[in-house]
């Protein structure tokens, strides 16, 4: 949820917002114009266009290192002026290199992505297929597939390590679990080079292109998740079955992906989805009532099902697939890396319903 906006203290530079090649101290495009559209928010100023724009706004904020819910809540929090902006993302994530200036500027000007780029695009293409036929198959029937040993035992234990740190608790001690666990799951915690190595990790990125089509992907940078066993006085606080994404028919086709980080079996708080649901949102949206909020309906009676999987497997899924977490009734913490790739030009929709 995004933070109360305060009355600003910087107003818009202008009346429109700056083209996208308009550049900072970071020599960053685009960087200006999404700090810009949020200023004016903050006003209670909106700028046609801001859903075209999303995903390009994350991309960009992803390559940089920082995630996009955690940069808004900075800058409708704080309202920096724009060098200050600049400040904080190279204190938060580092400088950008400039390789990722460079592709950056590809995107923005619609240019060949530039050889750093190019020479992984072909190295993924030169993999072996991480997804065999089988679990392209599933993945066309059920809308998700698991990824076995995406990220190596190694990586997904030290990212493990960094989330218990975050919330400062002992996998020893039950007691510390509780502490200082998230209301909801979530753990805002971005940055850290556990996360980067799995963000990186070769096998995942080959998952990603095979059902994508593409190696030419871009990294998100997501948060991570904490979901203690339920006990007296510490309820299931998650969030229930949903879609991130505008219910405007067709519903485009782009993945979501979670990597466990430890073993997590069904009831352990496990990814919760509706299998095969993207072959037939259409018809349930379409027949509905006219006055029914689809998202308000019983998402669990449309057959959702808890996938569990093990330490480093990571589960892709349909963005139409209702989804969410779930109470976990087992007997240890489910740790969480939410990982994603996608192209740079997905379809989207202009209005969220």
């Amino acid at each position: 949820m995004l933070p109360h906006i305060p009355p600003a203290t910087t107003p818009p530079a202008s009346g429109s917002l700056p083209p996208d090649a308009e550049r900072g101290a970071l020599q960053v495009p685009h960087l200006k114009r999404c700090w810009s559209r949020w200023m004016a928010a903050r006003q209670g100023v909106v700028f046609e266009g801001a859903q075209g724009e999303a995903h390009r706004t994350q991309i960009v904020l992803a390559a940089l290192g920082v995630g996009l819910e955690q940069t808004m809540h900075h800058v409708l929090r704080e309202a920096p002026e724009f060098a200050a902006f600049e400040d904080w993302i190279v204190r938060t994530a580092g400088a950008p290199n400039a390789a990722t200036v460079a592709r950056i500027q590809a995107l923005v000007d619609g240019g060949p992505p530039p050889e750093a780029a190019l020479q992984l695009q072909a190295r993924i293409d030169a993999m072996e297929p991480v997804l065999d036929a089988d679990d392209l198959a599933y993945w066309d029937e059920h809308g998700y597939v698991v990824v076995r040993n995406a990220a190596t035992p190694e990586h997904s234990a030290a990212a493990a390590q960094a989330v218990w740190q975050a919330v400062r608790a002992d996998p020893a001690d039950v007691e510390s679990w509780y502490a200082h666990s998230p209301r909801n799951t979530m753990v805002q915690l971005f940055q850290h080079p556990a996360f980067e190595a799995n963000r990186r990790s070769l096998r995942i990125h080959k998952a990603f292109a095979q059902l994508w089509g593409t190696a030419d992907l871009w990294r998100s940078t997501d948060r991570c998740g904490f979901n203690p066993p339920e006990r007296p006085g510490h309820p299931y606080g998650g969030q229930g079955m949903h879609w991130d994404v505008s219910l405007h028919r067709p519903i485009p086709f782009a993945t979501q992906g979670i990597l466990y980080l430890t073993d997590t079996p069904p009831e352990q708080g496990a990814l919760t989805l509706v299998p095969g649901f993207h072959r037939r949102a259409g018809d349930w949206l379409a027949h509905l009532p006219s006055a029914a909020d689809p998202r308000q309906q019983d998402l669990h009676a449309l057959g959702a099902t808890p996938v569990g999987a093990g330490a480093g497997d990571l589960v892709i899924w349909h963005q139409a697939l209702p989804h969410g977490p779930s109470p976990n009734r087992g007997t240890r913490p489910r740790l969480v890396q939410y990982i994603n790739l996608s192209p740079a030009h997905v379809p989207c929709h202009d209005i969220w319903v």
